[in-house]
This record gives structure tokens, C-alpha cells and sequence, in this order.
């Protein structure tokens, strides 16, 4: 027998072993939990560190490109068109397979299954047939002993010898394709009231237009797969996605094979803000096709130029208002136009033209007015979704307005915005519907938000202090904006409004999460587990989660919309309720307890009768019901309730709840150059009972930053014959941490919780907080403006690049001259 000497030295020597393992492992996966100082509990609605943050600043975390591939495996490479409209006359692909370290040249033509890939409507082939719609389609694909053969098989050098092309001239302006009918999908219109008998009867008509740009996702880590054949018919793709069912589905039509031959995995993306929604699927879909043809694992990562030219951006837009509003600048009704650059196919525009439409108004009631979204077809990549989905381009049509009514009627631009706000029922007038017909709840909160953030931030001082400074400052002029957000949260196609998730207890207690959504740095995978353990009553280094797999959780919604952690959340949850339900009844029967008075607390189950208490530990709980052959493993799933809407009235319910928030935005702008800078932003953000408050205040600075470059550095160029010339970071400008405010104060609201069921009354915080970004624009408008003494704003395009911002410095001195010298 040991002495306690000799158990004490092995527990030690034991410690000192598991000390020295730490950090060694790493090659075989990073841990999907930080172990070493995990906060207290950590449970939902607690602030906790990134599941995998440490791993993500020491370069721990596995990617697509770091997983390793057999000795074998072949690197893909894309020949991508050099022209953005023609047609493909002859492609020699013999001659591409003849050159050095090819292996395998594929086409349209091997495709043994279905070649379009079109993720809701046709018009995506998988490679150019014939037509050839934009620079940087996919024409063939190349797999090669090595990347660098690859690349060199699909040069330009070689796709001019082997390739004949008929060019013909590309469409590149929506205006023009919207003029002459020229569109992806049917136009779509939304109408409340008698909209040409509001403008009739208006004392003010306000009128514009303005070009939206698009945007660049600029993910950090780019498309990405690893495909590996399997037994019989199938495959196994990993992939950087945010749809891993959507791509299951293509992979597998494709193929030509049932779907449940093939199985996708997403452990984490460097990024995917939408552009790894549809536009991962492409990629997968032709590593899988070599991967079958040839039986070796075949590898595919898009060079950043490439990736760029290949894949499509966040919609361009160009917007019209003709608004009439009364002698106090309120919105009474009017007509608002909205053209999407989709690209050469549909996509999901259909859908991303039709939030841009719900969120025309933004924050304010329009009375009655009538929306129309139009669907443009131009020869670029088909342009995708991009965090907003069109709600930020739909908010930039009643945004400039509001500056516009504010600039006619000489008030400043915040009254006019309060004015316009949605608000409670007043005499007979209903001014809290939308113009797609749905009821805005919590209205007092949104102007409890603007209020609050009116006073938090010195709005009136500063306003002040701003226009003297510009009264005396003939070149530096100073800009002050506060704009609202009222974003909806729920997917606009009501069939993805559903989840599922696997929940698993070992015999140890600990518990492993598997559910539908992808995690992409937004914390998504940290905020299930924080869910679990809180049902569970768990410490959260108890809960471990796992990569998205199809063979887990099948049929799966993309991660997007804003409704990651609401669907899996609630869905993570539901399986925890049940798995606790079973674990009740197996207690009551097998302890002679009390079922009504039993609960989870502090890793226990707590069961009372009267005055007395027990408590049976988890662990000893969960070994218990095994040995009795109680199932320790429980699916949940939700669907989201009460959302509708029809598309042949154009009236619904198409969002289960809205976030609200606002931002105030200081800028000083040089008017001899067009340079600015941003020196101060004040947020404030509902995100209702916040699910962590760490990754959530992450998100709204993000997300601001992101929108902040969406509207002014991130400018996208192609040339006349269509080729992006805007192809890499030397030529496309996102913020860097020189663009951050000096002074940069984010707050979230609190004590205001959802008002519908969310997953413990939280809302969601991955888009809204990106429209907050209007606000550095709305105030670079209102520095301008006051060269002409604030008499109007100009128009200014985004993104407002320093070239942008002297152009519209230039036109209002001008006309500033002009009436001195009339």
C-alpha cells in the first residue's frame, strides 16, 4: 500500500506532466474552450473572452490553409475570363494539361452533374459555356502537382493562346440596364396611401439622387477549401463558409450524387461578413469535382487578386427621393426609386433589393409613399450579401433627405431627424407602421436612444461651438451629425428562420455543442456555450463546442441576417430543456424526489421539499442516469413565430423584432483638399439584455468602423472595358487603426430587454451597429455645408473619398461666387 508521501509526489509529478503537455498539442487542433482563466462561470449574459482569443493573437487557431492535407493532395488554380462580356469561341484545355506538374484540366463540358450553381435562381454556371458575363468568370480549373504549377497553367500569358473570345461591349451602369428593362429579377414595389396625392398637397417638395457604392468584403483569411474523396461516391469539404448546408446541396447536384454523400465542415473563418454565404459554394464545387476525378484530396485558395475579381461585392446602388413634407419639415408621403447593381445573376438580390426596400424609411415614418427596388444586370460579378443585406444602401435614401429638409427649411438637421422619428398615435394619424405595413414596437425606446445619446454627448454645446468655429475658420470646417438606426432582425425569407443543434453529456459531465451556425470571428460558437451553461448551470469550461458539420446538424440556415446566436441560441437551449426534462423525471424516480420543486444551480441539482434540501452533483447525476440507460444526448430546435409577408400586396411582418441605436460623428474637413478627419463618434446601442457585453461592444465598434469605410475610403474602380482595377490592398483603402476617432466612446443601452422572446431578451448585434457609420458621412455633408452658410447640403456620393468631398467643396464656392457676382 502507497503512503500519502508516495500519492502526493505521483499527484505532483502528474501536475508537472500535464504543465509540460500544455501547448504541445496544438498540431492536432486547437481547443475549442480557453482553459486558463476562464471568468467566473461565464454563462450567458456575463461578459467572457472569445472561445478561441488566445488562440486567434498567438496564431493557435486553425484555418482552411493550416489543416493538413495528404502527401499527395493537388493544388487547384482558376483561368478566369479577361474580358466582362463575349463569347467563348474554342477553350484548347488539351494544351494546359501537357504543361509541367498538371495533373487535371477541367471544364464545362466535365461536369458530370448539375452546372449551374445558382443558390436560389439560375444563372450562376459553374464555368463559362459560352456567354461570358463578366471579367474573372471561371473558364476552367486546373489541378497540379504543386500551387506554383497551378498558377502558372492559369496565367493570362496561357489563357490567350489556348482561349478565343468574341468580345463585345459590357454593360457596366445600372441607370442605363434599368432603363431599358434590363434586370436580374421582376422589379418589386411597396405603396402605403396615396402617395401622388401626398406630394400634391405637400408644402415642401424635396428632391435628389444619389450614387451608392459598393464594397469589398476583404475578409482576412480568402476562399478557401480542402476537399477529400471518401468511400463509394463521396467527399468531405472544408471549407471557410457560411452556408456549409447550401454547399453540401451544390457539391452533391454537382456531383451528381445523393446529398448525404457528402459531408462539410466549417470550424472557423478569418472573416466572412456575407461574402462566404453564397460565393464559397463555387470553389467547394470544383475541389470536389477534381477530387472525385482524380481520388486525391485537392486543395483551393483564391490569391487575393483573384479572389477580388472572382467573386462579387456588397451592391452598388443609385437612389431616388421626391419626398413632400410640411411647414415643419414632417414627412407626409412621397416616392422613393431604388436601382441594386446586382451583378450578372441574380444571386440573392431578389432578396438584398428587398431589405433595402423595408429600410428606405430607416427610423421614420414616410407617411404615405411608395417604394420601388429595382434589380439592374450589369457584366461585373454577381454582387452578393454584405452585413446589412441592403438595408445600409435602403437607409442612404432617406438619410440624405432628412439633411435636404433640414437644409430647405433652415433647422438643424437632429430636430428635423426627432421630427420624423416613428412615434406613438396621434389624433387619427397612424405613425408607427411602416410602409410595408408592420407595427414598430418599442418606439419610445427608439427615441429613448436618441435622446439619451443627444444629451450623453453634448450634442447642443457642441453644435454651438462647431458653428462659431466655422464662422472664422476660412479653410478647416467642422461637421457634427447624429443619425439614427432602426434595423429588423430576421431572415426577409421566411423558410431560413429555423435551426437545430446536438447536444451531448458524457459520463464525466462535461458537454459538447454542436449547432447550424458558422462562427467567423463574431463570437457566435462563445455565445452558444455561454447559453448552454446557463441552462445547464455549468461553469462554461465544463461546455465545449465543436466545428459546424452537416452530418451533426443537417438542413441548415446560413449564418447571416443578424441571427446567429437568436436561432442556434434558442435552438442550443431547447435541446438543454429537454435533456433537463429527462434528467428530472430520471431523479425523481430513481431519489424519491420531488419533481415540482427540483432545479440546476452551481453545477448541481438541487431538489426541495419543504424546509429540507438535497444536492446531487452533476457528475453523480449524469453517472447515474447512464447506468440506468437514460440517453445523456438531446436535438433541439427553433423556428422563429409571427413573421409574414406577401410580395403581391407588399405588406407583411417580415421581421420578428428591430434594434435600435444612434451615433454622433464629429469631423474636421480641409476644404482646399478634400482631406478630413473623424475626431470624435458617440454611440449608443440596444442590443436589449445583452447575451456578453465584451464581444457585443466588439461588434458595435467593428461594425462602425466597417460602415465608417463603406462610405468613405472603400472605393471600388473598373475600367472601361470592365476589368477591376481596384484589385488588392495597394489600390482599395479599408480603415487601419489611423482612421480610429480620437475619442471613440461606445456604450450599450441597459434595462431596456427585448420585448419579444428572444433567447433571454437579448437582440442581435452583428448588422445594425454597421449603419451607425452614416453618421462620419451625414457629417461630413454638414462641415461642407456650412460654406454656404448651412442654406443647403450637398450632394455627396460615397464613397466620400477626400476627391469626392473637394469636388462638392468646389461646386457650392462656386455657387457662392455665382450670387455674388448676379
Amino acid at each position: 500500500m502507497r503512503s500519502l508521501t508516495d500519492v502526493s509526489s505521483t499527484s505532483r509529478a502528474q501536475a508537472i506532466a500535464r504543465g509540460q503537455q500544455q501547448g504541445r498539442i496544438q498540431g492536432d487542433g486547437p481547443l475549442a474552450r480557453e482553459v486558463v482563466t476562464p471568468s467566473p462561470r461565464g454563462i450567458a449574459g456575463q461578459a467572457q473572452a472569445h472561445e478561441s482569443a488566445v488562440k486567434h493573437v498567438t496564431g493557435g487557431a486553425a484555418y482552411i490553409d493550416d489543416i493538413p492535407a495528404p502527401a499527395d493532395a493537388l493544388h487547384v488554380a482558376l483561368g478566369l475570363s479577361p474580358v466582362a462580356c463575349g463569347r467563348l469561341t474554342s477553350l484548347d484545355l488539351d494544351r494546359v494539361r501537357a504543361l509541367p506538374g498538371v495533373v487535371d484540366v477541367v471544364g464545362f463540358a466535365d461536369v458530370p452533374g448539375q452546372t449551374d450553381i445558382g443558390p436560389v435562381f439560375p444563372g450562376d454556371p459553374i464555368f463559362v459555356e459560352d456567354e461570358i458575363s463578366y471579367a474573372g468568370q471561371v473558364m476552367f480549373a486546373v489541378a497540379a502537382e504543386s500551387q506554383q504549377a497551378a498558377r502558372k497553367a492559369t496565367r493570362p500569358s496561357v489563357i490567350r493562346e489556348i482561349a478565343r473570345i468574341e468580345e463585345q461591349p459590357a454593360c457596366l451602369d445600372p441607370v442605363a440596364a434599368a432603363e431599358s428593362e434590363v434586370f436580374v429579377r421582376p422589379t418589386h414595389v411597396q405603396q402605403s396611401g396615396d402617395w401622388q396625392q401626398a406630394l400634391r398637397g405637400a408644402a415642401h417638395v424635396i428632391e435628389g439622387e444619389q450614387f451608392v457604392g459598393g464594397q469589398e468584403h476583404f475578409y482576412l483569411e480568402g476562399q478557401a477549401c480542402l476537399v477529400m474523396p471518401t468511400e463509394d461516391e463521396g467527399v468531405v469539404v472544408h471549407t471557410s463558409n457560411q452556408h456549409p448546408s447550401e454547399t453540401q446541396k451544390l457539391v452533391a447536384e454537382v456531383l451528381g450524387v445523393p446529398f448525404n454523400a457528402v459531408m462539410v465542415e466549417v470550424r472557423r473563418m478569418g472573416g466572412g461578413f456575407g461574402g462566404k454565404e453564397t460565393q464559397a459554394s463555387p470553389w467547394a464545387c470544383i475541389a470536389a469535382l477534381i477530387a472525385r476525378r482524380t481520388g486525391r484530396a485537392a486543395r483551393l485558395r483564391l490569391p487575393r487578386g483573384d479572389d477580388m475579381r472572382a467573386t462579387g461585392k456588397r451592391h452598388p446602388f443609385h437612389n431616388r427621393y421626391r419626398l413632400g413634407v410640411d411647414a415643419q419639415g414632417v414627412i407626409q408621403g412621397g416616392d422613393l426609386t431604388l436601382i441594386g447593381d446586382c451583378g450578372y445573376s441574380p444571386d440573392l438580390s431578389d432578396a438584398i433589393v428587398d431589405r433595402a426596400m423595408f429600410h428606405a424609411d430607416n427610423a421614420y415614418s414616410l407617411g404615405e409613399v411608395r417604394v420601388t427596388g429595382k434589380r439592374a444586370r450589369t457584366n461585373t460579378a454577381s454582387n452578393t450579401a454584405f452585413r446589412g443585406f441592403g438595408g445600409p444602401q435602403g437607409m442612404m435614401v432617406i438619410e440624405p433627405a432628412m439633411d435636404d429638409i433640414a437644409r430647405r427649411l433652415g433647422e438643424d438637421p437632429l430636430t428635423i431627424r426627432k421630427r420624423n422619428l416613428y412615434r406613438e398615435v396621434r389624433d387619427t394619424t397612424r405613425r408607427d407602421i411602416t410602409h410595408y405595413g408592420q407595427t414598430v414596437e418599442q418606439v419610445a425606446l427608439l427615441h429613448h436612444v436618441v435622446e439619451r445619446l443627444e444629451a450623453d454627448s453634448d450634442y447642443w454645446t457642441r453644435r454651438r461651438a462647431i458653428t462659431e468655429f466655422n464662422a472664422t475658420s476660412p479653410i478647416i470646417r467642422r461637421g457634427l451629425a447624429l443619425t439614427p438606426v432602426k434595423f429588423g432582425i430576421s431572415f426577409t425569407a421566411r423558410h431560413l428562420n429555423q435551426a437545430g443543434a446536438l447536444l451531448h453529456v458524457y459520463t464525466d459531465g462535461s458537454v459538447m455543442i454542436n449547432h447550424g451556425g458558422t462562427e467567423m470571428g463574431q463570437g457566435l460558437h462563445t455565445k452558444i456555450c455561454q447559453v448552454v451553461a446557463r441552462e445547464l448551470s455549468l461553469d462554461i469550461e465544463t461546455v465545449r463546442i465543436t466545428a459546424t458539420r452537416t452530418d451533426k446538424v443537417p438542413n441548415t440556415s446560413p449564418t447571416a441576417a443578424s441571427s446567429g446566436a437568436d436561432l442556434n441560441g434558442m435552438a442550443a437551449r431547447d435541446a438543454c430543456l429537454r435533456l433537463k426534462a429527462r434528467l428530472f423525471d430520471f431523479a425523481a424516480e430513481a431519489y424519491h424526489l420531488d419533481h415540482e420543486g427540483m432545479n440546476l444551480a452551481d453545477g448541481e441539482l438541487v431538489s426541495k421539499e419543504g424546509e429540507s434540501e438535497r444536492r446531487i452533483p452533476w457528475g453523480e447525476l449524469v453517472q447515474a442516469a447512464y447506468l440506468d440507460r437514460i440517453s445523456l444526448s438531446e436535438k433541439g430546435f427553433y423556428a422563429t413565430p409571427l413573421i409574414h409577408y406577401d410580395r403581391v400586396t407588399g405588406q407583411g411582418r417580415p421581421f420578428y423584432y428591430f434594434a435600435h441605436g444612434a451615433a454622433v460623428s464629429e469631423v474636421s474637413v480641409d476644404t482646399l483638399t478634400g482631406e478630413y478627419q473623424v475626431d470624435r463618434v458617440d454611440i449608443l446601442h440596444d442590443v436589449g439584455d445583452s447575451l456578453n457585453p465584451a464581444i457585443d461592444i466588439g461588434q458595435v465598434e467593428g461594425g462602425f468602423i466597417q460602415g465608417m469605410g463603406w462610405l468613405t475610403s472603400e472605393e471600388l474602380r473598373w475600367d472601361d472595358a470592365g476589368r477591376l482595377t481596384s484589385d488588392g490592398p495597394a489600390t482599395y483603402k479599408i480603415p487601419t487603426y489611423g482612421d480610429l476617432p480620437a475619442v471613440f466612446n461606445v456604450a450599450l443601452l441597459e434595462g431596456h430587454p427585448n420585448s419579444m422572446a428572444s433567447i433571454y431578451r437579448s437582440k442581435a448585434v452583428g448588422e445594425p451597429p454597421f449603419m451607425l457609420g452614416i453618421s462620419v458621412w451625414s457629417a461630413l455633408r454638414d462641415a461642407l455645408s456650412s460654406l454656404v452658410d448651412y442654406r443647403e447640403a450637398p450632394r455627396l456620393d460615397t464613397p466620400a473619398t477626400p476627391e469626392r468631398v473637394l469636388m462638392a467643396a468646389k461646386a457650392l464656392r462656386a455657387r457662392v461666387s455665382n450670387a455674388g457676382d448676379a
